[in-house]
């Protein structure tokens, strides 16, 4: 298939090792000759509308960890944007700065909200870890590894979906396959692992919608 001339314009709502794995795909990948990277929007573990007790900030990280993403991303002169993303300031900015053709979302602590979710044409997706049992997940919310972790799974996968009003419950569009864990796997462990796995599968899947206008859902 003859590819477009035309970079693909993609925003990135990502963090901690899943985002930095998403962003570096899009930057250095093999895909990259298909898109432009033309913002980053990333957590900041210090704002409380990030819920950071509730999600990976609240095990042990560095200071770099939480800076990682946005590092990258000024690396490559991309513009970062860490503060509220349901709002009019980033409205601006998103739809009259970046405008997204398709954005994409890994280890982030904002829900989406509608007007954002339908300025992309080619979509919103979102890379959620799970198990390979069914779709929605029972591993819903902003701590999936946790419940991974009580439910003693010796693998995890990660699913790309599009995002919805729901909270990952969006349609699916793939997954991994079994990741498997060592005996004693801690969830900072969790999304070290998964996190190349799951942009290789974003990479692929990515290029897939780009070239036919149109995600696979099952």
């Amino acid at each position: 298939m003859k590819l477009s001339q035309t970079k693909t314009r993609v925003a990135v709502f990502g963090s901690f090792y899943r985002g930095f794995y998403l962003l570096n795909e899009l930057l250095l990948g093999p895909i990259s000759e298909l898109v432009t990277v033309v913002g980053v929007a990333t957590d900041n573990p210090a704002e409380n509308f990030i819920s950071a007790d509730k999600r990976v900030w609240q095990y042990p990280h560095t200071a770099y960890e939480e800076d990682m993403v946005a590092a990258r991303a000024r690396q490559h002169g991309i513009d970062v944007y860490r503060g509220r993303v349901n709002a009019e300031p980033f409205y601006g900015v998103f739809e009259n700065t970046w405008k997204p053709d398709l954005c994409v979302m890994g280890t982030f602590g904002q829900r989406i909200g509608k007007r954002l979710i339908d300025g992309p044409s080619l979509g919103f997706y979102n890379l959620h870890p799970c198990i390979d049992d069914a779709w929605p997940s029972k591993y819903i919310g902003g701590n999936p590894f946790e419940a991974l972790m009580q439910d003693g799974s010796p693998y995890a996968c990660v699913v790309m979906h599009a995002i919805d009003e729901g909270f990952d419950t969006g349609p699916f569009v793939a997954r991994t396959g079994r990741i498997e864990l060592p005996d004693e796997t801690t969830v900072t462990d969790m999304h070290k692992i998964t996190a190349y796995p799951a942009a290789q599968l974003a990479s692929r899947e990515l290029r897939r919608i780009i070239t036919t206008g149109q995600p696979r859902h099952a």
